[in-house]
């Protein structure tokens, strides 16, 4: 299929390039999108159209964008790829080599990732605390279900008071587990594990902090004219930008799913690269919308909920999308010594997949 190079991807899919007509010196067309095509108004290439939108921001989403990457590709390959590969894989959505390396040295600053030397090579890695978590948010992005409410909520009250700069930074820790604020000394979460959040405090070094946290477990009575479980969601979350940026979401990706198939339903003839970098986009737009996303049960939801079609839009994207991105992986994914890490079997953990490649053999 594809071949890749410093200066971009090329393929029999959809461009990665500044042309999508496959001129001289430039990509082929994608299979749905030609000059022809596009002259005539019959056809505009909605692949395209994302990839193109996130390289004119790109420089501003590089070390997220790179998470997402480790995350998604990389962790399941055994958790390490040699810098030359990340580069290769990333420019062509716009990330130079200097952007990249600028940004896995401020990741390796924030304890997101970390070296291992070979030579004259280096292989980057998630460090402990970015392992543990991607594995959190992983947890939410790859869910095959929603887990059943148990009426219960979690709070974690703030016992006394801290200094701003502490609780700063007590309140972005809670938020990356999906807690809401009531105001200013509690917290609350419909489902949270607390053990595991105050374990993940002490790994990201708030140990100090921990005598002034009370954690409590609460149900509502329901007593005659007395608040409501949603309420309290109206409370501690803000919903409606959150479901009209779902909406947004499942706008842009089913335009996508559509062209990735023909009207049979079969998978569509664009490129191995082009797939990596779609799933590459997919996984980061969906992963940035969950990481402010409390993950309310059902019942506390309201109706029509967008996030659920959401959810179910990544899904079947990803499921077409897996296959012909882990060929494309497997071509140019490497390790400072030069091996090919095979892809584990946490990839058919992933939506509840029992066969993550069943889709285009």
């Amino acid at each position: 299929m594809g071949s890749s190079s410093a200066s971009g991807v090329t393929g029999a899919g959809c461009t990665t390039g500044p042309s999508c007509d496959g001129g001289p010196g430039s990509p082929l067309a994608c299979s749905a999108c030609t000059s022809q095509k596009r002259a005539a108004g019959l056809t505009a290439c909605p692949t395209r159209e994302r990839l193109d939108a996130f390289r004119d921001q790109s420089r501003g989403q590089a070390s997220s964008l790179i998470v997402t990457l480790f995350g998604d590709a990389v962790l399941p390959r055994g958790g390490r790829i040699w810098l030359g590969s990340l580069i290769t894989l990333l420019e062509p959505l716009g990330l130079n080599e200097r952007l990249v390396r600028t940004s896995v040295f401020r990741l390796a600053q924030d304890d997101w990732l970390e070296t291992e030397v070979h030579g004259r090579r280096s292989n980057y890695m998630l460090t402990p605390t970015g392992r543990r978590r991607f594995e959190e948010a992983a947890r939410q992005i790859y869910a095959a279900a929603a887990t059943p409410w148990d009426h219960r909520w979690r709070l974690i009250m703030l016992v006394g008071s801290l200094p701003t700069g502490q609780r700063e930074q007590l309140k972005r820790a809670l938020f990356w587990h999906g807690f809401g604020e009531l105001g200013t000394h509690s917290f609350v979460h419909p489902g949270a594990d607390l053990g595991a959040v105050f374990e993940a405090l002490e790994a990201e070094g708030m140990a100090e902090l921990m005598p002034q946290l009370l954690p409590l477990v609460a149900a509502n009575p329901k007593l005659l004219m007395s608040g409501t479980d949603a309420d309290m969601v109206g409370a501690a979350w803000n919903l409606e930008r959150l479901a009209q940026d779902y909406a947004g979401f499942v706008q842009t990706y089913t335009r996508i799913l559509a062209q990735w198939h023909d009207r049979s339903g079969t998978p569509s003839s664009m490129g191995d690269d082009c797939a990596f970098l779609l799933r590459t986009l997919l996984i980061h737009d969906y992963r940035r919308l969950l990481l402010r996303d409390p993950q309310l049960p059902a019942e506390l939801l309201p109706t029509a909920w967008s996030g659920h079609e959401a959810r179910a839009l990544c899904k079947r994207l990803y499921q077409q999308l897996l296959a012909p991105s882990e060929r494309h992986l497997d071509r140019h994914l490497q390790l400072a010594t030069g091996v090919v890490p095979t892809a584990s079997a946490l990839l058919g953990e992933r939506f509840g997949l029992s066969d993550p490649l069943r889709v285009w053999r």
